[in-house]
């Protein structure tokens, strides 16, 4: 019986079917009496349902990721490619796309419960064509002015906001037992994508003869409509996924939401931020390196990024964040020396430290949100616990969406020391010292033996 339900689970059924665990399946994929929770259930029917809709969630949100970051790898080329845009220039192609993708995470996370998760992963997959053939449309003709450019850049967000919707949605999938796991593959095999698309695009447009910069969009198209086609078979829609609107209203009131914000602002708007402009640094620093290196930032920031969930259970996340803030200092530090002595190793080790612990700091950050909301409960009821839960559901999504914006600022903060000193190591001391301010919040606030949280290791 246990198979034909999962059989079942794999096709549009074209009227309800209860099933022994308390299911219906509606056309539409639609799935009712959804409940994770619920251990028979779980093990007879929902594993199998949610693997499936992770496996296609990781490869959308991946293919979202790469589109996000997709100008970080395009820009450095454009200049050999006819167009002669100025550093500036190249930073905002850079940011606008971060700038962008942040600010749709909150309405992208909204949108899951509104309209069903394989509808809006549907939906958001197609609309990556947009950016995709948008920048094969702009980069092929050198007098494309930078308005347009820049206007074509910022379709690249969509991408960005891709992230927060297929977090929301598995996160609806999983028991809180194993929401963890999930999420954290999910949020890995996402991030791959910045890493993915800065190592293939360099290889797909030096393809033969010339420069063909169109190929980077091109090449997308195919495997978006394939993340739209697999997201149309496989995936289903949950109506015990319910509005977090009023979680979202309730986090917005907590001082820790924003304490939590300003930190993840240093950890992943960094990640975002230097995976966006690492390229550019690269080329306009050392022009004669290859930029297929490039990828090797974003590979290690990603894959790091469990291990710094792994680490915070084991010994707090206020500690584990605390260590990566100061090593994300010493790898800032290490660029500016590296940019003093015009030395490449130097530069890039620096960079690729800072980068894996832009990783841990995600993973122990992302950690703490649930641990902090539930430990400063005041009602310590069952209903009390489950109402904490859901203010922290709606944290994440404010603190996911505020962190992304450093990632804009990151690039723009290079191109103004850029303009007004003439160099990038200005906007580098800057950003050590708001690791150095960020790591003593996260101390005082979480990490003191002499408070609450910080005895509970959160």
């Amino acid at each position: 019986m246990t198979s034909e339900l999962a059989a079942r689970s794999a096709i549009t059924l074209d009227r309800p079917v209860e099933t022994p665990t308390g299911i219906a399946e509606r056309p539409g994929r639609w799935i009712d009496g959804w409940n994770p929770e619920d251990r028979e259930q779980w093990t007879t029917y929902g594993s199998r349902v949610a693997r499936r809709n992770l496996v296609v969630s990781v490869f959308a949100e991946f293919l979202g990721f790469g589109v996000f970051a997709l100008w970080s790898i395009v820009v450095p080329q454009l200049n050999a490619a006819g167009f002669s845009l100025t550093l500036n220039q190249q930073f905002w192609l850079v940011s606008i796309p971060v700038l962008v993708g942040a600010t749709l995470r909150v309405p992208y996370s909204l949108a899951v419960p509104r309209f069903g998760g394989r509808n809006f992963t549907i939906a958001s997959a197609l609309l990556l064509l947009l950016p995709a053939l948008g920048l094969a449309w702009a980069v092929s003709d050198p007098q494309t002015p930078f308005g347009v450019l820049l206007l074509v850049a910022s379709l690249a967000g969509l991408g960005g906001g891709n992230f927060a919707s297929s977090m929301t949605n598995i996160s609806f999938f999983y028991p809180n037992a194993e929401k963890g796991k999930a999420l954290g593959l999910n949020a890995a095999g996402g991030n791959l994508g910045t890493a993915a698309v800065q190592l293939a695009v360099p290889l797909v447009i030096t393809a033969g003869a010339g420069l063909a910069l169109d190929r980077a969009g091109l090449m997308f198209v195919p495997l978006v409509v394939l993340a739209a086609v697999l997201a149309w078979r496989l995936m289903d829609n949950l109506s015990a996924a319910t509005s977090n609107r009023e979680s979202f209203t309730a986090a917005l009131r907590m001082r820790h939401t924003w304490v939590l914000s300003f930190v993840y602002l240093g950890t992943f708007g960094s990640f975002i931020g230097f995976s966006g402009a690492f390229p550019t640094l690269l080329k306009s620093q050392f022009p004669d390196v290859s930029l297929s290196l490039a990828f090797l930032g974003a590979l290690v920031g990603s894959l790091s990024r469990p291990a710094g969930g792994w680490f915070a259970d084991r010994v707090g996340g206020a500690r584990v964040t605390v260590v990566a803030l100061g090593a994300m200092a010493a790898g800032a530090l290490g660029a500016i020396a590296g940019l003093q002595q015009g030395s490449l190793p130097i530069f890039f080790g620096s960079f690729l430290l800072l980068f894996v612990f832009t990783g841990v700091g995600n993973g122990s950050v992302y950690r703490m949100i649930p641990v902090v909301f539930h430990l400063t409960a005041a009602d310590r009821s069952p209903a009390g616990i489950a109402a904490a839960r859901a203010v922290a559901g709606g944290a994440i999504g404010i603190v996911g969406a505020i962190g992304a914006y450093g990632g804009f600022l990151i690039p723009r903060g290079f191109a103004v020391s850029q303009s007004a000193t003439g160099g990038l190591a200005a906007a580098l001391l800057v950003i050590v010292g708001a690791y150095v301010v960020m790591a003593g919040v996260t101390w005082l606030a979480y990490g003191r033996s002499s408070s609450e949280l910080g005895r509970a290791r959160v």
